[in-house]
């Protein structure tokens, strides 16, 4: 087929008729598809299911990482092992378009491959690919790990994403009149398109729409404005000029707060992460209004559908054996990889999700006389499962990793796996009766793995975070450590607070439902299917970003938070 004058191959809903072309870093959409790292690409993966199944006129723009994220393996003494392995794709199709961007002031050669919308049922996707041969090998590395710790590197690969995939949008004549940035790695595109309008900030603003995921620091990316004008980000614009464009006279260049000040409107991922970066970015001037969209999960890729159906047959004897049944095969992995043969009769618990500082991995473990205690008991048996992926030079992270690899030993009902991509993923909410999340507040913008383990029968246990404000009905749908007056509290006491009503909710009250009773345990698990089922279900979301988003002017607008707003809530 031809890519020239490129038309989503599927007739479009005329209420999604409006062209846009999404953007992102990384796209988790199948597990053979290693391009993602995290959160991030679940949600992009999630969304171009929905963009597929909703018939929305959408296209999405990523790389095609040559080595992936990295493939977590083990050392001798089964502790973290970052590997690298070339990854190959024959499911997807070369288009043919090949063209130059300049990077460095160096010509670069881009390659475009394509996912067909029907090889994993997800909107179409253009990946781009710098390891050719007629680049230099410097070149080439580019497109080599994402998320790639060199700095140029990763500018590089932001200048790919952003330059690269509006050129390509405009090699396809899309012609889209919404380029959606997923978090502030392409913000470059801005640029590009600005030069293209004739360095009209009006034309470039009404085209352009951004979603912030995170408060975190490491998230929101920095870089020396002068390195980012020597490595061409800037399409030609000197550095006075880019710092009269995006209204900042510093000489670092942060790419959120440009993405903020150049897009028309902006969203959060949660009502709570809305409101805190309203907040946030409040004391900046000519940001553009903030609002909240909720991140949500694929319903058709990620629930059991065998457990919904019981669940609504009212049949609790075959909802019993099936969850029963998903736990004996999520616990064929953990036997696989730790030799440890866990019981689908005892009450499990999984805490799986990227490992970093804030997300507390090992927060249950701290207290050593509680924890053993906990993990001793036979009245009230547990089993225990962690997975994630630290990023590969976040030596903390890793540290957390290990120390509970190193811990793990000493217990039979202890494990820790490796290789958390979606399908482990999936596994382990099938498998989990309890899912556990202890971020500290307000640090974790969305948290969309609750969500999936809701749909498969998992009961969520979580600090009101992210998106369980919104979801959260303690005792009715889930478990929820209450707020405490976080902001008169150091770290060590938020941590403290948290690990106490941690287990004084685990010992009183959920492993005395889950055993003693468990009718009422299946309608809490029950009762959390249901209310995930469309109010998180990523149909919803992607049609919301229609409806509030790429409507032009937007049908939903808030007001800018004043300069002199207070910031309240933790250090960001």
């Amino acid at each position: 087929m031809s890519f020239r004058n490129y038309k989503v191959p599927y007739p479009t809903e005329e209420r999604y008729s409006r062209k846009v072309a999404y953007f992102s870093m990384e796209f988790a959409i199948h597990q053979p598809l290693k391009i993602y790292s995290g959160g991030l690409g679940f949600l992009s993966g999630s969304h171009l299911r929905s963009a597929f199944e909703l018939r929305q006129n959408l296209i999405a723009v990523g790389i095609l990482w040559k080595y992936g994220y990295y493939d977590q393996a083990r050392n001798q003494d089964q502790s973290l092992q970052v590997t690298w392995m070339e990854k190959n794709y024959s499911f997807l199709e070369d288009t043919g378009i090949k063209f130059q961007i300049t990077i460095h002031d160096h010509p670069v050669w881009v390659k475009a491959f394509y996912l067909n919308p029907e090889t994993f049922k997800s909107a179409p996707l253009f990946l781009l690919s710098t390891d050719l041969p007629e680049n230099d090998y410097v070149s080439q590395t580019i497109t080599h790990r994402l998320y790639d710790a060199n700095v140029a590197t990763k500018v590089a690969q932001f200048i790919l994403l952003g330059v690269g995939g509006a050129k390509l949008i405009d090699e396809l004549n899309f012609q889209p009149e919404i380029y959606h940035l997923n978090e502030a790695h392409g913000i470059s595109a801005a640029f590009y398109l600005y030069q293209k309008f004739n360095q009209s900030l009006p034309e470039l603003r009404k085209r352009l729409v951004f979603t912030t995921h995170t408060p975190e620091e490491a998230g929101n990316e920095k870089h020396d404005i002068f390195l980012c004008h020597k490595m061409s980000y800037f399409c030609g614009l000197s550095v006075e000029e880019t710092k009269k464009l995006i209204g900042n006279d510093e000489d670092l260049f942060n790419h959120s707060l440009a993405a903020l000040r150049l897009a028309h409107i902006a969203n959060g991922v949660s009502k709570l992460h809305g409101d805190v970066s309203r907040k946030m970015w409040g004391k900046y001037d000519n940001i553009c209004p903030i609002i909240s969209i909720t991140n949500a999960q694929n319903y058709r890729y990620w629930s059991d559908k065998q457990l919904y159906r019981f669940m609504e047959e009212g049949n609790d004897t075959h909802w019993e054996d099936r969850k029963k049944y998903l736990k004996r095969r999520a616990f064929e992995l953990v036997a696989d990889q730790t030799g440890k043969i866990f019981d689908a009769d005892i009450f499990t618990i999984v805490w799986a999700r990227r490992f970093a500082g804030y997300k507390r991995a090992d927060l249950i473990s701290r207290d050593k006389q509680k924890f053993e205690k906990l993990l001793s008991s036979i009245k009230h048996p547990v089993q225990i499962i962690w997975a994630g992926k630290p990023y590969p030079m976040d030596y903390p992270a890793i540290n957390d990793f290990n120390n509970l690899v190193h811990l793990s030993k000493q217990y039979k009902n202890v494990a820790v796996l490796v290789g958390y991509e979606l399908t482990l993923s999936k596994r382990l909410k099938q498998g989990a009766d309890c899912w556990l999340n202890n971020p500290r507040v307000p640090r974790e913008a969305s948290g969309t793995s609750g969500m999936t383990a809701a749909m498969n029968g998992a009961v969520n246990f979580s600090t009101d975070d992210g998106w369980i404000p919104e979801f959260a009905h303690h005792g009715n749908n889930s478990f929820v450590i209450s707020k405490a007056d976080y902001l008169n509290m150091n770290t060590q006491e938020q941590d403290q607070y948290d690990l106490e009503m941690l287990y004084k909710l685990l010992e009183e009250e959920v492993l005395p439902l889950y055993y003693d009773n468990h009718d009422t345990w299946r309608q809490i698990a029950k009762n959390g299917m249901r209310d995930v089922r469309f109010q998180f279900e990523s149909n919803r979301m992607a049609h919301e970003y229609y409806e509030l988003m790429y409507a032009v002017p937007p049908k939903v607008v808030l007001p800018t938070v004043s300069k002199t707003e207070e910031v309240s809530g933790q250090p960001i």
